[in-house]
């Protein structure tokens, strides 16, 4: 199984030449296929008979009824858990890759929108931010960002993660973001097969909300 997704943030490219200045290391980063072509490749390994969905198998293993797909990209993993009937809201920085998204599932909800300002006005049974969304945020606003994830999740639910571990962003520093947000550390893989995780530079991490004292 392939596992990339695209992060919340915009990629200077000369299909894009104008990209937001928003301040992320995704921004920065300009050797990263971005709208059809990012798509392209995908169809590429899907028709050399590799699995694309990794992301969506997993997060169903938690049979959510809803997902908030941070950082969504051109929606391959929101589209397919919208097509395994899940209420799916995706939401993305992107403008060119949330065109693609568009385009190809105009029914479904997508947002053009910062993971640390973005307001849905509901909670979901997950939150995902798969494919390394969390390392390419802006530096300094991954706890913020982590928060408000959080904030949008419903008690006892989940938040689902994966990135890799040779960035910034260290995984130690991520589950002190999530402790902070009041989230528990429940699961931890090294990929999105659930093969167990034993210190690679790759981590699928799910947290759960802590339950409101009744």
């Amino acid at each position: 199984m392939v596992s990339d997704s695209g992060p919340a943030g915009a990629s200077p490219s000369p299909s894009d030449p104008d990209p937001p200045a928003d301040g992320s290391r995704w921004a920065r980063t300009s050797d990263v296929p971005r709208g059809a072509e990012y798509d392209a490749r995908w169809a590429k390994l899907a028709a050399e008979g590799r699995s694309v969905h990794g992301e969506a198998e997993f997060i169903c293993r938690y049979e959510p009824a809803s997902v908030f797909d941070a950082g969504c990209g051109t929606g391959r993993v929101a589209i397919e858990l919208a097509r395994r009937g899940i209420d799916v809201v995706g939401v993305d920085l992107d403008r060119l890759m949330l065109t693609e998204a568009r385009r190809k599932a105009s029914d479904l909800t997508w947002v053009e929108a910062d993971l640390r300002t973005v307001r849905l006005g509901r909670t979901f049974d997950v939150v995902a931010a798969p494919g390394n969304v969390l390392i390419f945020l802006a530096p300094g606003s991954e706890a913020d960002v982590v928060a408000n994830l959080a904030a949008h999740l419903a008690p006892g639910r989940r938040l689902i993660a994966g990135f890799q571990l040779n960035r910034a962003y260290r995984l130690d520093a991520y589950d002190a973001d999530c402790a902070a947000a009041g989230l528990e550390l429940t699961e931890r893989y090294a990929t999105w097969e659930g093969e167990p995780f034993a210190e690679g530079d790759y981590a699928v991490s799910v947290h759960s909300r802590q339950q409101v004292p009744s």
